[in-house]
């Protein structure tokens, strides 16, 4: 029996490194990739030069069509993030799709969202001030969101695509006032009657169907994008320099006559003590 209280646990651990633990599997894949991508710079970043980096291609579906039928004003509070899982469409074939109606679902019958991100472009298909149909029919999730698909095409960089997500993300938290608490996953919004309610989504950025270190690891890099932008504007607008107004102190007027001179002059104290 000794022997077996001693060999059993040697054999789970043993099998436990052969499988790998699933928090030990997501930090490596994060760490991987942070290698790969290398970390965010900490150097100040002008926000309008990263719009150009951005290459945002503006393709709108048409007004009152498909997505953007009637007037749905939106105020963004939220960015949600997520993952197309079409290994056969880039972000130009969803622009495609969602002009022409292709895609259905959601409250008002057709899918939509508000960009489409691929290794070298985002596509826009609606404006940020009207809300999508990408997360949760009538939630928060469409009411107040703005929609981020990831593509997955065979072809595409899945890590330049994550990236270049991270820093539109951060773009629109710095145009739009949203804090980083505020940047969730597509998981974040339940969906009445789905079973389960949370979607895997974006699922290579999920630990199990669920938002771990990974998704940790993509919500940093955004951090740190917008941290970027923070500090550029920080630069352009210094804040101003405090002007401390000088002591008023009690009038000499009314100070017996020996402490009038020690009281004239600290109301002065720019001309210093003299002997």
């Amino acid at each position: 029996m000794r022997a077996l209280r001693i060999t059993l646990p040697v054999i789970l651990l043993a099998a436990l490194v052969l499988i790998g633990l699933p928090g030990c599997q997501s930090t490596q894949k994060s760490m991987n990739w942070e290698a790969s991508l290398g970390a965010v710079p900490d150097t100040p970043l002008d926000p309008g030069k990263l719009h150009k980096q951005l290459n945002i291609k503006v393709d709108l579906i048409a007004p009152n069509r498909y997505g953007r039928k009637g007037k749905r004003p939106m105020k963004a509070k939220y960015i949600t993030i997520h993952s197309t899982q079409n290994y056969t469409g880039d972000a130009y074939d969803h622009a495609r799709a969602l002009k022409r109606g292709a895609l259905k679902g959601g409250v008002i019958g057709y899918l939509c969202w508000h960009f489409t991100v691929q290794d070298d472009v985002v596509i826009q298909h609606i404006p940020t001030s009207e809300r999508g149909e990408h997360a949760d029919f009538d939630g928060p999730g469409n009411r107040h969101s703005i929609g981020i698909e990831m593509c997955e095409h065979s072809g595409n960089n899945i890590l330049a695509t994550i990236d270049r997500t991270a820093k539109l993300t951060a773009s629109l938290m710095h145009h739009h006032q949203i804090p980083i608490e505020n940047v969730v996953a597509h998981y974040h919004w339940p969906r009445k009657g789905y079973d389960p309610p949370n979607k895997n989504c974006p699922h290579f950025l999920m630990e199990n169907g669920k938002p771990r270190d990974t998704w940790r690891w993509f919500v940093t890099r955004v951090h740190r994008h917008h941290q970027r932008i923070a500090r550029w504007n920080a630069m352009q607008n210094p804040a101003p320099v405090p002007v401390q107004a000088p002591p008023t102190g009690p009038d000499p007027a009314t100070l017996p006559a020996e402490k009038k001179d020690v009281a004239d002059i600290w109301r002065r104290p720019s001309q210093g003590l003299s002997a």
